[in-house]
């Protein structure tokens, strides 16, 4: 399928991005395209992973950083951060799309809620007692706002989002299709013999500039508010326990998961499949590697990482053996000769 087009000169992007312009101010860009595909038209850009196609890259023009300049021969925007230049650019060449005040007729308002005069609701959208849609706020189709929540000024809800009771959503935030905000906490009570249920009292709140992926899941507190703060992005598929804190402008990939009461500090950058459990503390600034596993508090901010890379089977056992028979011999038990690295009359895959 074609890239979606557009048309902007070089000159333009230049101003906008208040980049160094080295070219043809007139030249043209029409798409995006990575640098060693990139044909007439496309715009595209240079780091560190890419630069090697500078010099055979048939792109009309490329955002890049001075130490690359001269090593390609097309129009060039010259900047000390081509990669923060390019999402920039990306926003000025595909903006969101205009929303039509009003309420779509399909839709069913209570008759206690608030909407601001240019707020748009779209088809098959669900608003709920006393809940509040602030001015340029948009909810796609088959949205659900609960009783008592809030949408910030020029916010969108895509299409298909879930907001529970007492959430509160701050200004120019965006909500993938299939997000959960304030469903019911994981809390229970054993007695014994059957767990019980206890009632999740608490809200949400989103602070403003969030971003949240699709499908991902954000329960309500059970005492007091779940809270995301400013600028925090939620890649697709996590899950925000109850009672969480995640502090401002952190960065989540997708199927990471949180448990309940766990605050996770500011500036933090966490890898795809991260597994935090509940009631800890993560520094802020913290770095998570993919698929780190974290049981305590991190005190300190630095890189952490867990759990082997992939190794071939029959390595993988041995070295399974050898944590089992350090554990033995730290404990001064006998070899367990039970445990084996090897396979038995199991073969490798």
């Amino acid at each position: 399928m074609a890239a979606q087009r557009f048309s902007v000169t070089a000159g333009e992007l230049a101003r906008f991005l208040g980049a160094e312009l080295r070219g043809d101010a007139e030249e043209t860009v029409t798409h995006v395209a990575p640098l060693e595909r990139a044909e007439k038209g496309a715009l595209s850009f240079a780091d560190a992973a890419h630069a090697r196609h500078l010099p055979s890259t048939r792109a009309s023009v490329v955002i890049l950083s001075e130490a690359d300049a001269a090593r390609c021969a097309c129009t060039r925007l010259v900047t000390d951060r081509p990669l923060l230049a390019y999402a920039r650019a990306t926003a000025r060449l595909r903006p969101d799309p205009p929303a039509v005040p009003g309420v779509h007729p399909t839709a069913i308002v209570h008759p206690t809620a608030r909407l601001a005069p240019d707020a748009a609701v779209g088809p098959y959208c669900i608003l709920e007692e006393d809940c509040l849609v602030e001015a340029g706020a948009v909810l796609g189709p088959h949205c659900r706002l609960g009783a008592r929540s809030r949408l910030g000024a020029g916010s969108r809800l895509v299409a298909s989002v879930d907001v529970g009771a007492d959430v509160t959503i701050g200004r120019r935030v965006v909500v993938h299709p299939g997000a959960v905000l304030g469903a019911e906490g994981f809390g229970y009570a054993h007695d014994g013999t059957r767990w019980h249920h206890i009632a999740q009292l608490g809200g949400v709140r989103i602070g403003d500039d969030v971003e949240i992926g699709a499908n991902t899941c954000i329960d309500r507190g059970a005492m007091e508010d779940t809270v995301v703060e400013d600028g925090v992005k939620l890649d697709n598929l996590i899950q925000i326990g109850h009672n969480v804190r995640i502090g401002a402008h952190t960065i989540v990939a997708a199927l990471t998961g949180v448990a309940g009461s766990t605050t996770v500090g500011g500036h933090c950058q966490i890898g795809g499949m991260v597994g935090i459990t509940g009631h800890v503390h993560v520094a802020d600034g913290t770095i998570l590697a993919a698929r780190s596993s974290v049981t305590g508090t991190i005190a300190r901010p630095g890189v952490y990482s867990s759990v082997l890379p992939v190794v071939e089977v029959r390595r993988w056992r041995r070295l399974v053996a050898l944590i089992h028979r350090l554990d033995r011999r730290r404990a001064g038990e006998a070899p367990d000769d039970s445990v084996s690295g090897e396979p038995h009359d199991r073969p490798a895959p």
